[in-house]
Formats: structure tokens, C-alpha cells, sequence
């Protein structure tokens, strides 16, 4: 799959990338809901495409600030990958 040139910091709040046979990103799973900057900066790293269709979807609905997200990032990551080992 394609690696997305995007800042670290928008790098860590994306949880999934589900993409096509040929590499294309199709499905970005994010922890909460990006705001619209957050999703031009993703569709701005796919520079040879010129109409990228990608389906954004978060994990929580909930909107944090930026400043929820530093303050618990490492909270939510662990919690959500703990509850995930508790499924296997």
C-alpha cells in the first residue's frame, strides 16, 4: 500500500488504511473524526491521483480539540488495542 506524506501528527491519529489490489488507499479508519484540513492534508499526499475517492470513517463520533487528543492519545490508543487483544 502507498505510504501516505503526511505530518507525524495526523500520521497518529489514523488507525487503519484498507486500500485496493494495485495499492490506492480507499478506506481511512481514524480514532475520531478528522476535521476538514486534517482530511485535504491526506488527499493532498496522493499527488498522481487526481480525484482520490477515500472513504473516511472514525472509530469514535465524538469531536475532541486538538489539545484532548495530545492529552490522551496514549490513553485511548492502549485501551482500544487492549480491548482488541481481549476479542482473540
Amino acid at each position: 500500500m502507498k505510504e501516505l506524506e503526511i505530518s507525524p501528527e495526523l500520521q497518529e491519529k489514523i488507525y487503519d488504511l484498507k486500500g485496493d489490489n494495485n495499492g490506492n488507499i480507499l478506506k481511512i479508519t481514524t480514532y475520531f473524526p478528522l476535521k476538514p484540513t486534517e482530511q485535504q492534508e491526506i488527499l493532498k499526499s496522493f499527488k498522481k491521483i487526481k480525484d482520490p475517492k477515500v472513504d473516511f470513517k472514525s472509530i469514535f463520533s465524538d469531536n475532541v480539540s486538538e489539545q484532548e487528543w495530545i492529552n490522551t492519545k496514549e490513553q485511548i490508543k492502549k485501551k482500544f488495542q487492549d480491548e482488541l487483544m481481549d476479542i482473540n
